[in-house]
């Protein structure tokens, strides 16, 4: 299948024939391009243009159309739809896809839309769905998925399962459930297909099953299927009983985000923004932390302040502060990326005291060799003399494990006290380890050197 591609030739053909309202070579147009790509097609019109495509095209194109939107143009969108049409929209979608889209909106608009939908089972399950967190199981779940009773026999489950997956626009497992809809385990096709039509569905199911609650954070619902490879996974109430599923595209969504999120983080953007937000949105998110590199630097200025009389006598050490600075910072960042890709995929074990060794070990020997390295260019080439050169090579090597040591602890402690570790990154290990590099390098300099 070649890939799809939306040209600047092609948006103006469609504000054409938009222009021109020949609805007839619009359809011929987009008759067989995927939706995905008239989501795309839709985020390079107006408002008003997309809005025109959505009413001309099926709802059940439409419906996963306005899924794949940029959720600045889909809440554009949804505006300009009244809530009988957005209802319409809704019921061609699964109940997890539906309820994002419904929690987008506002209360008001909510129940308006939700009393649009006719299929009153679908409007149910949506007003479940929009009770739990957006970022729990629940909140990630559908409610379509095939069950089958564990006393059913294997004619009576083919029967049944033929039913449910009119609903079900992908079928990844086959649940078993006892009287009361507790989850008691998963039916193989294979033992379906090969299994006698009088056998019971409890003597040949599969007990092992994965599972999260509803209530399970978002993070770890994806953990563990990417641990265990999983495409879909049952979600259980707290009494146990199966009240949906979890399919990997929602998943991949998740960690996507994450990782957004992550790097915005780590790169001093303290919420989620894109390129073409509002300069009010976008200063938002970058101003706290330009706040804390300032005050930061203030610091640092005011340490340096304290150490005027050592500039006058040994006039050297200035000009091996930023690169003192730029050290820790770059150490700092090093060890806590590494320890935030750790736990994002819970892959850290160990104690915490082997930790601490390796990293001191680790940063000793980083250390030990670039501090060669700097002496060694700076007497050859600077000339400085042996006291300056031993100062600076010191101060690396003990500014080098310090900030080795920050970058690595201070993430395990804020994700041990439920903080988000990618605050540990950034413009905060940076301006936190500026300081203390600083602050070191005088402070031996001072033994060293004896002013």
């Amino acid at each position: 299948m070649m890939s799809f591609e939306v040209t600047t030739r092609y948006i103006d053909e469609i504000q054409q024939l938009i222009a021109d309202g020949n609805n007839e070579a619009i359809l011929k147009l987009l008759e067989e391009v995927h939706y995905a790509d008239i989501a795309e097609i839709i985020e390079d019109l107006t408002v008003e243009e997309g809005i025109y495509l959505i009413k001309l095209l099926d709802s059940d194109v439409t419906a996963d159309v306005i899924t794949e939107l940029d959720e600045d143009t889909r809440e554009k969108i949804l505006g300009g739809l009244s809530s009988k049409e957005i209802a319409e929209e809704i019921s061609e979608l699964d109940t997890d896809d539906a309820a994002d889209i419904i929690s987008e909106l506002t209360d008001q608009q909510q129940e308006e839309v939700i009393s649009h939908i006719e299929d009153e089972e679908h409007a149910k399950d949506i007003r479940d769905l929009l009770r739990y967190d957006e970022n729990s199981a629940g909140g990630l779940m559908a409610k379509e998925l095939i069950k089958v009773n564990e006393n059913w026999n294997v004619l009576t489950c083919v029967k049944e399962m033929r039913a449910q997956a009119e609903e079900v626009s992908r079928v990844h497992s086959i649940y078993v459930v006892d009287d009361n809809d507790l989850l008691k385990g998963r039916l193989s096709l294979k033992d379906l297909l090969t299994t006698s039509t009088r056998t019971a569905i409890k003597d040949v199911f599969i007990k092992k099953v994965d599972f999260v609650h509803v209530d399970d954070k978002a993070e770890d619902v994806a953990r563990i299927m990417q641990k265990y490879d999983l495409e879909a996974i049952p979600v259980v109430d707290k009494a146990g009983r199966l009240v949906g599923r979890i399919t990997i595209d929602d998943i991949i969504d998740v960690i996507k985000d994450e990782a957004e999120k992550d790097y915005q983080m780590a790169a001093g953007i303290s919420q989620d923004v894109e390129a073409d937000d509002t300069i009010w949105e976008l200063t938002r998110a970058r101003l706290p932390w330009l706040i804390l590199a300032l005050f930061g630097g203030f610091v640092s200025v005011s340490i340096l302040g304290g150490f005027s009389n050592a500039m006058t006598k040994y006039p050297s050490l200035f000009f091996f502060t930023p690169l003192i600075a730029a050290m820790a910072g770059n150490v700092g960042v090093q060890s806590s990326a590494i320890i935030l890709q750790g736990l994002a995929n819970d892959s850290l074990k160990g104690s915490w005291w082997k930790r601490l060794i390796k990293e001191i070990s680790l940063s000793l020997l980083n250390g030990l060799v670039l501090a060669a390295l700097l002496m060694s260019a700076g007497m050859y080439f600077l000339g400085f003399d042996i006291k300056v050169g031993l100062t600076v090579a010191v101060s690396l090597v003990s500014v080098i494990i310090i900030a080795s040591i920050i970058g690595t602890f201070v993430p395990i402690i804020l994700d041990k006290r439920g903080i988000d570790p990618a605050l540990a990154t950034g413009p905060f290990i940076t301006t936190s380890n500026d300081i203390f590099g600083i602050l070191i390098y005088f402070w031996i300099a001072k033994i060293i050197l004896g002013f």
